[in-house]
């Protein structure tokens, strides 16, 4: 299974560009029909964490995936699966 992965350590306190990176991974999961994106906010406070589930909770970005998976072992950890 083809899957992407998105590690916002490096951007974590660039707003425009955490959003810009988020859009750009879904729209290419979706242009080149892979399953699974991985996205790493990290541990930390859990900020970006949740700035990260309130992109994917808006109704344009939620209409392009199936569902989120919250790593069991890895706190900073998301995945996001598609059906493609």
């Amino acid at each position: 299974m083809a899957k992407i992965a998105l590690d916002l350590h490096d951007i974590f306190n660039k707003g425009r560009d955490i959003e810009a990176e988020l859009q750009r991974v879904i729209r290419e999961a979706g242009e080149k029909r892979i399953a699974l994106v991985e996205i790493i906010p990290g541990k930390g406070s859990g900020k970006l964490k949740e700035k990260v589930l309130k992109f994917l909770n808006r109704p344009e970005i939620k209409s392009q995936y199936h569902r989120v998976e919250k790593d069991s072992k890895n706190f900073g950890r998301l995945f996001v699966h598609f059906r493609h």
